[in-house]
């Protein structure tokens, strides 16, 4: 994404500038907090570095825990900023290192979220830059296509593919978006470890948060 204003850039900013706080984890569908904020959620495959991109946007070194065993976050994971947005860490999808009867039980508390949560307004799917697409990644955009769930591509760990290569993904997942009914066409390439992508991102969200007072 290119040529973001410096009016939304600077919202970003000052939106991630306010305390964002854990509210709670939820491993069952009746536990989910009220949904009276707007809100959005982080979905991908297990280590895809979700929990490092919400640190990273949020200035904080550890609201989000982050682990090289994929599979770690078990629940999705609540976040208040400013009373304005909610944020949902989900857990990741593909291989995680647990017992396959609590896979399949997490798996389908996120589907469960995902379709049905009304204050949803839009996920983010984080994909890999060094791996791109996987079939996994595609079936979470049918879903959501079905859902009628707006969705958006983030990219992350940017750092580690060299700029053609970048671009060549960039440009081949746009195109395959283009064909998914729910997707919004613009991919947001990010670095959570060099903070590359971030101020973009800030942008892209404080425009799906509550105005500020």
């Amino acid at each position: 994404m290119d040529d973001i204003p410096h009016e939304d850039l600077e919202a970003g900013r000052l939106l991630f500038a306010k305390p964002c706080t854990f509210v709670m984890g939820c491993a069952k569908i009746n536990q989910l907090p009220a949904d009276t904020l707007p809100e959005i959620a982080f979905a991908g495959r297990s280590n895809v570095g979700k929990s490092s991109l919400i640190n990273a946007l949020t200035g904080q070194k550890a609201l989000a825990r982050t682990s090289n065993t994929p599979g770690r976050t078990q629940q999705i994971n609540f976040f208040d900023l400013d009373r304005r947005l909610m944020i949902a860490d989900l857990p990741g999808y593909g291989y995680a290192r647990a017992p396959k009867a609590q896979v399949k039980e997490w798996t389908g508390l996120v589907e469960t979220y995902l379709k049905g949560r009304a204050s949803l307004r839009r996920i983010f799917v984080l994909v890999d830059a060094r791996h791109g697409l996987k079939e996994t990644d595609r079936a979470i955009f049918k879903m959501l296509d079905v859902a009628a769930q707006p969705y958006q591509v983030v990219l992350t760990k940017c750092d580690k593919v060299k700029p053609g290569p970048l671009d060549r993904l960039t440009e081949a997942t746009a195109k395959e978006l283009a064909t998914h009914a729910a997707a919004h066409p613009d991919i947001v390439p990010t670095s959570s470890r060099k903070v590359d992508g971030i101020d973009v991102l800030r942008a892209v969200i404080s425009t799906l948060a509550l105005p500020a007072d």
